[in-house]
């Protein structure tokens, strides 16, 4: 027998009988745990959550110490001061001078303050929240993009392992027609003709033979990577049984479930808010800030000098409001007001642009969904006619009504119909998941419905 007659039936016996396949539920579970896009997705979530602390710490008091120690110098001198000492009277014009020569200072300080008025700092919290919420959004973004990536990926598997069975299966049948076209040229029965066609198709295939087995390789080490299976022991299960005879709801409903859910959407609509926050910051109306502070503090310079051993201690404490009032900053603040309105109206317009792409995304995924039935019924029936005309074709070539190029040409006729059902399959598959999360509600229910459409 023809050594590529017994690999194309031991690759098929190995699909058959191999390891228990693979759904895709599994698959989206081993890639949840393994692959390191959800790890980015977790650790972008966690850090917005953090946000919203930081907009509460903004109203919160802030208290700090400093201290500090080393050697200093000092000189004090004090003229036309009034001394009076006990048993000496009242003395006018009295000079007083200390000296300190390399002397030992110590200082610390005690501060508090509590911010009571800033709508900067107000604007600064309402940014802070707004950007918490966004990574939600963010976040749901990438969940539903990793879904499709995952789904896709798990497609392109079994997509790929289809396209090798069949050139095996065609390989099979030419190496069967290629022999039988030098037999029949041996007996006189059949031109030499078919006998250099069979030949060429059968290197034709050879060739795509192997340019099949590479992409199968390389979508199973793909999807091994990201699920940490490996990926000589992939046995996907592939779509057989693509329901689209349940009614769709309206284009209408989905467009408004868009344009209400959508997290494309959800984050332009923060960019917005965040932009208006920064305008609100710069306004000169939000320049003048009142804090409640406090200060205790200790200064202490000791050593000798001139006039022999000297110290001298100065202490402070204070309880009060603190108004600041920028008066000029130099057109600073009056531009980055202007840089702010510029980028609220840039932000406003990709919120519009936005809107349309995800219009267009949704409507172009239903569409996919809605004519799904009557697509995979012409391509159920293309592929029934074309395994029809194969059949015979192939009668018509043992009778001798049809040439081996005939038959070929039937032959691989009927593969690709079979290819273009199962791609047609998988893409209404696909689309049904696109809508979804064009309306932000693409999670585990409807990875389920794909895999209820999936047999081994």
């Amino acid at each position: 027998m023809n050594p590529r007659t017994l690999l194309a039936g031991a690759v098929l016996a190995l699909c058959a009988t191999a390891t228990p396949a693979t759904d895709l539920l599994q698959v989206w579970q081993a890639a949840r745990q393994h692959d390191p896009q959800g790890a980015v997705s977790e650790a972008g979530r966690a850090a917005g959550a953090t946000r919203r602390e930081q907009a509460a710490a903004l109203w919160r008091p802030n208290l700090g110490l400093s201290a500090s120690a080393g050697w200093a110098n000092g000189q004090s001198q004090t003229n036309g001061a009034q001394f009076s000492a006990l048993n000496s009277g009242l003395s006018d014009q009295a000079n007083f001078s200390t000296s300190i020569n390399g002397g030992t200072a110590t200082r610390w300080a005690l501060n508090a303050r509590q911010p009571l008025y800033s709508p900067e700092r107000r604007a600064q919290a309402a940014q802070l929240q707004v950007a918490a919420q966004a990574s939600e959004h963010e976040w749901q973004l990438n969940q539903q993009d990793w879904m499709l990536q995952t789904t896709q990926r798990y497609m392109d598997v079994v997509q790929a392992e289809r396209r090798l069975a069949l050139v095996l299966q065609q390989q099979q049948a030419v190496d069967q027609a290629l022999t039988e076209a030098k037999d029949r040229f041996a007996l006189g029965d059949a031109p030499i003709t078919d006998t250099h066609e069979a030949q060429a198709r059968a290197q034709a295939l050879a060739a795509e033979a192997i340019a099949a087995r590479n992409a199968l390789d390389m979508a199973r080490q793909v999807l091994a990577d990201v699920t940490g299976w490996p990926a000589e022991n992939l046995q996907l299960q592939a779509p057989v049984r693509v329901v689209t005879g349940q009614a769709i709801e309206p284009l209408a409903t989905w467009l408004q479930r868009a344009e209400q859910h959508s997290p494309v959407l959800k984050l332009q609509q923060a960019q917005v808010q965040s932009a208006q926050q920064d305008i609100d910051k710069y306004r000169a109306s939000a320049s003048p800030t009142l804090d409640l502070v406090a200060q205790a503090s200790r200064e202490r310079l000791g050593g000798s000098g001139d006039f022999g051993a000297a110290s001298n201690t100065q202490s402070q404490q204070m309880v009060g409001l603190m108004l600041n009032l920028p008066l000029y900053t130099g057109g600073w603040r009056s531009a980055k007001l202007q840089e702010a309105v510029h980028l609220h109206d840039k932000a406003r317009a990709e919120l519009e642009r936005s809107r349309q792409q995800v219009a267009q995304m949704t409507r172009a995924a239903w569409q996919a969904v809605q004519s799904g039935q009557a697509r995979l019924a012409a391509l159920d029936a293309a592929r029934t006619a074309s395994l029809a005309r194969l059949d015979a074709t192939r009668l018509g070539r043992q009778v001798g009504d049809r040439t081996t190029l005939d038959l070929l040409n039937a032959q691989n006729d009927a593969s690709a119909a079979e290819l273009a059902w199962l791609q047609g399959q998988i893409d209404t598959l696909m689309a049904q998941l696109r809508l979804h999360a064009m309306a932000g509600q693409l999670d585990v229910p409807q990875l389920q419905a794909v895999n209820a459409a999936l047999q081994p």
